[in-house]
């Protein structure tokens, strides 16, 4: 997955971001600080991506918005959405990374007393209670192995994104669809991926975004047949 929520939403398998931590296009990596353009109202916090905000991030990357928006449609799928609920993010908790990354995690402690968040149904009820189930054994870690946002990007790639902690990078997942916006700009910035969007080469994306297996799940070729449909 750079991400993965395909979905299970709309009967399709989730995507997934699966570039490593150490694959670092650009050693000196970007780094994101808080938005300044998300309103001050709490109302505002969870409202759908506006197209200034695909414009603007668009010319900070110098892409089109039609190939953001291609990446978003294969990633959150067709709903495109970045929630499930105010401040609970769409998620797709990875048991194999889980456990490949709570070795790695800088604190081993079990988050205490957290609940599966309240009104949740069908794939969100799961995989939050998958991801609350593993946070009360190892918290960083279980955050650590989750694809997160309607980027579906991994929370081990916390680095790349410009967070100095999977903690913070998890919080600005749960504050704004804009803030996963600009960590998706950030992480295919810092690994060298926002070239291959320029040119619109799928396949050179979709595998570094996706992993080797994006040929089987066609991955490119729903890209850029999304990204068709939004340059129409």
């Amino acid at each position: 997955m750079g991400g993965g929520i395909t979905s299970a939403l709309f009967g399709e398998e989730p995507s997934e971001s699966m570039v490593p931590e150490d694959s670092i296009a650009n050693p000196e990596l970007l780094t994101i600080t808080a938005v300044d353009s998300i309103g001050t109202d709490e109302s505002e916090r969870y409202l759908h991506l506006t197209e200034s905000d695909f414009e603007l991030v668009a010319r900070e990357l110098g892409v089109e918005v039609a190939a953001i928006k291609a990446v978003v449609e294969i990633e959150a799928g067709r709903a495109m959405k970045g929630f499930w609920a105010p401040g609970i993010p769409v998620i797709n908790f990875d048991r194999t990374m889980y456990l490949k990354y709570r070795s790695k995690a800088t604190s081993t402690e079990g988050a205490k007393g957290e609940k599966v968040p309240e009104g949740l149904t069908g794939y969100a009820l799961k995989e939050w209670t998958e991801l609350i189930n593993a946070r009360k054994t190892n918290a960083q870690g279980a955050n650590l192995g989750t694809f997160w946002g309607m980027f579906q990007i991994g929370g081990f790639n916390y680095k790349l994104c410009g967070c100095e902690s999977v903690d913070e990078f998890v919080k600005r997942m749960a504050y704004s669809e804009l803030e996963q916006l600009q960590l998706f700009a950030i992480f295919i910035t810092n690994t060298g991926m926002v070239e291959s969007l320029r040119k619109k080469d799928w396949a050179t994306f979709a595998r570094k975004y996706n992993g080797p297996s994006y040929a089987k799940r066609g991955y490119h070729t729903k890209m850029k047949k999304a990204y068709t449909k939004y340059s129409g």
